[in-house]
């Protein structure tokens, strides 16, 4: 990730707190991945609305996310989230994330996203989108590139998928990707990535493939997302 640090107080950072529900933490107390990362898209939004875009006229998804459990939570039952644009490109966007508990724990988070149209196409960017959030990416990189390795040549496990796990666009919303990565690897996981490589869709037959430090979801032996820790 790059400087974890806010940009200056004339710009952009918008903060927002939240409880931490029962349903959001393992049985240990400590806040889940997928937890984190609704949270992550929720604060998105907020931002989104409270800048005054209207939160239906634009299209974004998550590209890829870096994770750094820079203190890990242990009974924390609210957090403060801060959220700001770390870097801008034609299409695309980066936003950097901390999630600050009220008993010390604390992610720093980044993620890529891409600005879509209503056909689910890459749209560049409106002057409003810089007008906003321009001096807070100061020129930061945003890198699209996916980078983890295939997958080894194994069959892998199934994963089933709920009605639930499907958002309005109709696949499995991101925050669902991060179950698999919680389940293998839980409170180990200290810095880690996922790529989003495709969408999934409920009735995919979807297989895991996991490595001591790495996880893949496949369908009919395509990468859909690639995760690994770092």
């Amino acid at each position: 990730m790059h400087d974890r640090r806010a940009p200056a107080s004339v710009s952009r950072v918008f903060r927002a707190q939240r409880p931490v529900r029962l349903s959001d933490t393992d049985a240990s107390g400590r806040l889940r991945l997928d937890a984190v990362a609704r949270y992550l898209q929720d604060v998105a939004s907020d931002d989104w609305v409270d800048a005054g875009f209207e939160s239906h006229a634009h299209v974004w998804v998550v590209r890829k996310t870096w994770v750094e459990v820079a203190s890990p939570f242990a009974g924390d039952e609210r957090v403060e989230l801060a959220t700001w644009c770390s870097g801008v490109a034609g299409t695309s966007a980066a936003r950097r994330s901390t999630v600050a508990g009220d008993r010390g724990g604390r992610i720093e988070a980044e993620s890529v996203w891409i600005h879509l149209d209503r056909s689910l196409r890459p749209l560049r960017l409106p002057r409003e989108f810089h007008e906003v959030y321009g001096a807070s990416a100061a020129g930061g990189e945003v890198p699209t590139r996916f980078t983890l390795p295939p997958p080894p040549e194994l069959p892998g496990e199934p994963w089933a998928l709920r009605a639930t796990d499907v958002d309005r666009l109709g696949h499995v919303n991101n925050a669902v990707f991060w179950i698999p990565v919680e389940e293998r690897f839980g409170a180990r996981v200290r810095r880690a990535r996922l790529e989003y490589r495709k969408p999934v869709d409920l009735s995919d037959d979807v297989r895991v493939v996991a490595t001591e430090n790495a996880l893949w979801l496949t369908v009919e032996g395509e990468v859909r997302s690639a995760a690994a820790l770092e």
